[in-house]
């Protein structure tokens, strides 16, 4: 598959005209109705121009390495009453199978996302069209049924694939958890300030933090040590985590097993303390701008039962991806050891200072999660994760190329509140 960076969208210009004859063949349009006539091509190469002048829709030549590799838009409808925008996209035969349809796809949400005046983007493929409908599958969108309409002189039936891009609504909703991190520690019934010590050892990992009228600040410091060399080499984290469930020394049952072959080294004792499921999750935290740091809030499976073991990420921030303008932050679905679930995992831009507070969370039903970032929608995973959760919480220094950097120190993570909403 190519590397999505690698696909890029251009404004459909003038010369973009061949690439329509090159799409406007028997196999390419075989969903379509067929070949249309040379006219009907030359009025649909004004209308994108057009519309794209108008503001009424965008249309873009999608490119491979800078060669046309296809087509992709959105435009302004109305579905079932209410404003959305519609997108289609084509893919050249040499460049199908290969990710450039998905990549081109995640672009045009990324683009309707920062419009953000329309809450829906709706896709109609036909029924026949399979690689359409895992295409909008994949990318989040959800099936609402089908209907028929007449498609150049005949009646065809189009699958009604939407995508709810609606802003996190808390209205009416009390939190059953709200955590702000006061008084003189934190809360045993809830906190385990451990990194998966069955990996290592409590004392290993324990994680080192404070509590402040501002909340909770994780630190490393030049003496905190790497928490499981063994494993993970100079890894080093401060990190806090709502339960505990590992095996005896010498087995390989614990939570997060992050690489094969790990064999827990110290017996832990088991902690059921703040297990959601379903519902939001928010966190609202800062991240350390330092290019050997990464700070994560990252719910895991509980794991008692070995499958039970993905990860929900709620925010995945390196301090090496964050700039003066803004930053990228990681959000999705990772399955870890989890055969039911499969990898839908990007990451988007957000503008703004991501060293200071910001909201980060998951609204998570049955069958799907969607992730905010200050309340604004920016990723759906349509898979469903059917068991607790413990919280993850934590700040990493990651080893870089060249020799520790001691003077940088001590990074400091905070986090100003967690909190959970019960499910509707």
């Amino acid at each position: 598959m190519l590397d999505p960076q690698r696909v890029t969208l251009s404004p459909w210009a003038p010369e973009d005209r061949a690439l329509l004859d090159r799409a406007n063949t028997r196999a390419m349009t075989a969903q379509l109705g067929g070949p249309e006539p040379a006219d009907a091509v030359e009025r649909r190469h004004e209308d994108y121009l057009r519309l794209s002048r108008e503001g009424t829709a965008q249309m873009f030549r999608v490119d491979v390495d800078d060669a046309a590799a296809g087509g992709v838009g959105f435009w302004e409808v109305e579905h079932e009453g209410v404003p959305a925008y519609e997108t289609g996209w084509y893919t050249l035969p040499e460049f199908q199978g290969r990710g450039v349809a998905t990549a081109a796809l995640r672009h045009v949400v990324a683009l309707v996302r920062e419009r953000g005046d329309r809450d829906l983007l709706v896709a109609y493929p036909w029924r026949e069209n399979a690689a359409s409908t895992a295409l909008c599958r994949s990318a989040g969108f959800e099936h609402h049924g089908s209907s028929r309409a007449p498609w150049r002189g005949r009646e065809v039936t189009f699958e009604n694939w939407v995508l709810d891009m609606r802003p996190l609504d808390l209205a009416g909703r009390e939190p059953d958890v709200d955590e702000r991190f006061a008084g003189d520690d934190l809360d045993a019934s809830r906190w385990w300030p451990y990194y998966t010590p069955h990996w290592s050892s409590r004392a290993q990992s324990a994680a080192r933090y404070g509590l402040t009228d501002a909340g909770l600040e994780l630190r490393i410091d030049e003496h905190t040590p790497p928490w499981a060399p063994e494993w993970d080499g100079h890894v080093r984290c401060s990190h806090l985590q709502t339960g505990q469930h590992s095996g005896p020394v010498g087995s390989g049952t614990g939570q997060h097993r992050f690489r094969d072959g790990l064999v827990v080294r110290e017996q832990q004792p088991e902690h059921r303390g703040w297990l959601p499921r379903y519902g939001v999750i928010e966190v609202r935290m800062a991240a350390v701008r330092h290019p050997d740091a990464m700070v994560a809030f990252w719910p895991i499976g509980f794991e008692d039962r070995p499958d039970d073991c993905g990860e929900i990420c709620i925010a995945e921030i390196f301090g090496s991806e964050i700039d003066d303008a803004g930053g990228w932050v990681g959000v999705g679905v990772k399955p870890q050891n989890d055969p039911r679930l499969r990898a839908d995992f990007e990451k988007v831009r957000v503008s703004g200072d991501l060293t200071s507070m910001h909201d980060y969370a998951v609204e998570w039903s049955p069958d799907r999660l969607r992730f905010f970032v200050d309340g604004r929608w920016v990723k759906t995973v349509a898979q469903r994760i059917d068991y607790p959760v413990q919280l993850m919480l934590d700040l990493y220094e990651l080893p870089g190329a060249g020799p520790r950097d001691v003077a940088a120190l001590p990074h400091r993570f905070r986090a100003e509140r967690v909190r959970t909403f019960p499910p509707r």
